[in-house]
């Protein structure tokens, strides 16, 4: 039933069903092939471009964290991504005290979790149980951070008493978010309204960010007088058909549109691969 009449797939993409603003996929999901299972990947491998194509695919890298630098303007956050080296194990460096070169791979592995988890407004029970450690190690990676990066502290904790003041969340870009939660009577209600008081801004903006990039690509690629398509946008990734003659144009438009589709204070950076299928372009 997803096949048309052109006998090849075909999903539906939906602009209001989530509640973060991203664009969704159904029917069938193209958006939910996991990339880490066999299964997911072997199926990947089904998905193949038209003849005398390839598919190129551009990932947004860290676009959260590059969010999160920029809005909480904390400028330790800031300088690790000027330093343009692993931010992870900058990270890793600054939380465990540990001279760059010598951090360990389980240290930076830990500062990445918290990384991320800190823009999802995690708990010390949730790092714990992510990284097998106790709660009140997690609880002490989570104050190390906020020590390291005090500017994401302060901001995180506007949000939600901005949230709880307006009764909603706005992105970047002015787009709000309802944050009824917050003054809900029941404490798991009123934590996880805070949590996405949090996330909502950064998670936010990042769609925002990513539908600005899909409009000027699709743009570019017509001014330009391509026969090459946007046919697919998973979160922060997106893929062109691209043919074998146009690549480097391709290549060139989708770096530059992505790249320049908002004025951060960080840089946006992309990673950008080609492939004979969906699998060999990620």
């Amino acid at each position: 039933m997803y096949i048309g009449a052109d006998q090849r797939i075909h999903t539906s993409f939906n602009q209001t069903i989530t509640a973060t603003g991203r664009i969704s996929s159904t029917e069938p999901n193209l958006q939910n092939i996991p990339m880490r299972m066999e299964l997911g990947r072997r199926i990947r491998k089904v998905f193949v471009p038209r003849e005398g194509c390839v598919f190129m695919d551009a990932d947004y890298s860290q676009i959260e964290l590059r969010v999160l630098a920029h809005m909480s303007g904390d400028e330790q956050l800031i300088e690790a991504y000027h330093m343009d080296q692993d931010i992870h194990r900058i990270t890793a460096a600054k939380v465990f005290h540990t001279p760059f070169e010598e951090v360990t791979d389980l240290q930076r592995r830990n500062a990445k979790a918290v990384n991320f988890g800190i823009v999802y407004g995690i708990s010390s029970f949730g790092l714990s149980q992510g990284l097998s450690i106790t709660k009140k190690e997690a609880g002490q990676y989570i104050e190390q951070y906020f020590a390291t990066y005090p500017g994401v502290k302060e901001f995180l904790d506007k949000l939600v008493s901005d949230a709880k003041k307006n009764g909603y969340i706005t992105t970047m870009f002015g787009r709000r978010r309802p944050v009824p939660e917050l003054s809900s009577s029941n404490f798991m209600q009123r934590s996880f309204g805070e949590r996405v008081a949090m996330n909502s801004p950064i998670q936010g903006t990042a769609a925002d960010i990513i539908k600005i990039a899909m409009i000027r690509v699709w743009r570019a690629l017509r001014d330009a007088g391509l026969k090459s398509r946007l046919i697919l946008q998973v979160h922060d990734e997106l893929v062109i058909e691209t043919y074998r003659e146009e690549e480097e144009q391709v290549r060139q438009i989708l770096t530059e549109n992505m790249v320049s589709a908002a004025d951060l204070a960080v840089t946006l950076e992309v990673d950008l691969h080609t492939g004979e299928n969906w699998y060999e372009a990620k």
